[in-house]
């Protein structure tokens, strides 16, 4: 048996695996230095937003302009140690926020996009509109997503946050 068939094929591996011995070390790098947490839930209680910023928040949902004040549902996370306070890197990347509604209405997000050093989706929990409690069918509490074209994932009655 002669190695000449082989040579190309040879030539290509030792070509290849040095650039592949990198982008596994470069993978590396980007692991967290701690495992993300296991599934964290959220039962909505107005004790979540106390004490955490507050924004105002204007948006239009279905015709109706909502002049609102809420705070930013990375701030919530954090807070549950859902979400950590420094960049996002490894097995948080793979994460997501579930918000249910008391009515079953349920919408998601990922956690790499409401990172405010990724995707800086910036997402509102609201209580209050008009500076009024938010009445009984929207509330207790509803998100509000400014940059959305449409008010779809503008869930309201919010009931739960699951992250995983």
């Amino acid at each position: 048996m002669t190695l000449r068939p082989c040579l190309p094929l040879l030539i290509a591996i030792c070509l290849v695996a040095p650039a592949l011995s990198v982008r596994a070390q470069s993978h590396a790098a980007h692991a967290p230095s701690t495992p993300s947490p296991g599934p964290v839930e959220l039962p909505w209680h107005a004790d979540l937003l106390q004490g955490l910023p507050r924004h105002a928040v204007s948006m239009d949902v279905h015709g109706t302009p909502l002049q609102c004040s809420g705070v930013d549902l990375v701030d919530v996370l954090r807070r549950a140690g859902a979400m950590p306070t420094d960049p996002l890197r490894g097995a948080h990347l793979a994460r997501r926020v579930e918000v249910r509604a008391r009515d079953g209405y349920t919408v998601v997000f990922s956690l790499g996009e409401l990172d405010p050093t990724l995707g800086k989706e910036r997402v509102y929990v609201a209580d209050e509109c008009d500076g009024r409690p938010l009445p009984a069918e929207a509330g207790p509490a509803r998100l509000l997503i400014p940059g959305d074209s449409r008010p779809a994932r503008s869930a309201r009655q919010i009931q739960t946050f699951v992250i995983e």
